[in-house]
C-alpha cells in the first residue's frame, strides 16, 4: 500500500479521495489550511482512524513545505479556493492560491519525490474558449481544446487562469526537471455531500430546505453534465494507476446526461417533493452556456460511472436534509 498526500484534504474532493484511500489500506496525509476545508463531523471521524495524519498548513507559505517528507508514493495537489461566489468576491485570494501555491507545490516536489503528482484542474480554463469558437466549439469537449481567458477583466477568471497556469507549469517544470510522473485531471461539475453551499447542486438544495419561494434559477438554459463524487473518486484512482495516463492531461466527468439548469431545479423540486414557483434570471457576466466533457481518454482506462443525476441528487439531498437536522 502507498503513502498519498492529498492538500487541500479537508476540502470536497480531497476528503472524499482520503475516504476511499483509507478503506483501500493506503497511509493519507492531508494538507489543510481550513480557509474553505472544514472541521466538521465527517471530518472529525476519519482524521481520528490510525492511518491518517493532518498536516495544518498555508501552501502560499513555502515554510509549510520545510517540514513534510518528500517521500510519497502519489501526491494530489487539490488545494484550492473555489466556488463561483469566491471568484468575484475574493479574486485576490483564489489567484494568490492557485498560483503561488501551485509554484510551491512544485519546487517541494522536484527536490526528491519519486511519486505521482496529480494536479487538480478544471474546465473554466476553456470556459472562454465557446465565446471564440461560437459554433465550432466541440460538444462533448476534448482535452485538447484551447485553453482561453477571454475578458481579463473579469474577476471570474481568476479560478480559470490559476488552473490555466497551474497546467503550464506542470509542463514547465516538466521539461525543466524532467519530472515524467504526473498527470493533470480536469474536472467537470463534481458534485455530492459535503460540497458547501457555492455550486449549483448543494446551492439550490440549500434554498429548497429553507423553502425558498419564489425560487429564482439563474442562466436556465445553460446545460451541464454532472457526475457523482464516488465516480469521480473512481476516475483519480484510475488516472493514479495507469502508467498511460503519465504526462497526460485528463477530463473526468460524465458526458452523457447533459441537462438545462432549469430542468437540475425541476429534478430537485421532485425529489424534495416541493412545488415552489420558478423565476428564470440571467446568469452572472462571463458565466459559461455549455459544459460536457470528452472522456473517451477516461473511458478507455476502465472508467464506467455508476451513480445517475437521479440517484447522486438523492444520496446527496438526503446528506444536506441530515446535516441541517445535527
Amino acid at each position: 500500500m502507498g503513502k498519498i498526500l492529498i492538500t487541500g484534504g479537508g476540502g470536497f474532493i480531497g476528503f472524499h479521495l482520503a475516504k476511499s484511500l483509507l478503506k483501500d489500506g493506503h497511509q493519507v496525509t492531508l494538507l489543510e489550511n481550513f480557509i474553505r476545508g472544514k472541521k466538521d463531523r465527517d471530518f472529525t471521524k476519519i482524521i481520528k482512524q490510525k492511518n491518517i495524519t493532518l498536516i495544518q498548513g498555508d501552501i502560499t507559505d513555502y515554510n509549510t513545505f520545510t517540514n513534510i517528507d518528500d517521500n510519497y508514493n502519489a501526491v494530489f495537489h487539490f488545494a484550492a479556493i473555489n466556488g463561483t461566489e469566491n471568484f468575484y468576491k475574493i479574486p485576490d485570494q483564489v489567484l494568490k492560491v492557485g498560483t503561488l501555491g501551485t509554484l510551491n507545490i512544485l519546487d517541494w516536489f522536484v527536490k526528491g519525490s519519486n511519486g505521482k503528482l496529480i494536479f487538480a484542474s478544471s474546465s473554466e480554463t476553456y470556459a472562454g474558449t465557446l465565446k471564440i469558437m461560437g459554433k465550432d466549439f466541440p460538444i462533448p469537449t476534448p482535452e485538447d481544446i484551447p485553453l482561453t481567458i477571454n475578458n481579463p477583466a473579469n474577476p471570474r477568471w481568476s479560478y480559470g487562469g490559476s488552473k490555466i497556469l497551474g497546467e503550464l507549469a506542470l509542463h514547465a517544470y516538466d521539461k525543466a526537471h524532467k519530472l515524467n510522473n504526473w498527470s493533470i485531471v480536469r474536472f467537470h461539475n463534481i458534485y455530492g455531500p459535503r460540497m458547501g453551499y457555492e455550486h449549483v447542486i448543494p446551492q439550490m438544495i440549500g434554498r429548497v430546505i429553507n423553502k425558498e419561494n419564489p425560487f429564482v434559477v439563474f442562466d436556465p438554459e445553460a446545460t451541464r453534465s454532472f457526475c457523482f463524487i464516488e465516480d469521480a473518486v473512481q476516475a483519480l484512482k484510475i488516472v493514479l494507476k495507469s502508467k498511460g495516463t503519465n504526462k497526460a492531461t485528463i477530463n473526468i466527468g460524465r458526458s452523457d446526461g447533459e441537462i438545462k439548469i432549469s430542468e437540475l431545479a425541476k429534478k430537485i423540486f421532485s425529489i424534495a417533493n416541493v412545488s415552489p414557483q420558478m423565476i428564470e434570471k440571467a446568469g452572472p457576466k462571463g458565466s459559461v452556456k455549455l459544459r460536457c466533457p470528452n472522456i473517451d481518454k477516461l473511458n478507455q482506462l476502465g472508467f464506467k460511472p455508476e451513480i445517475d443525476l437521479e440517484n447522486g441528487i438523492k444520496k446527496t439531498y438526503n446528506w444536506y436534509i441530515k446535516e441541517v437536522k445535527h
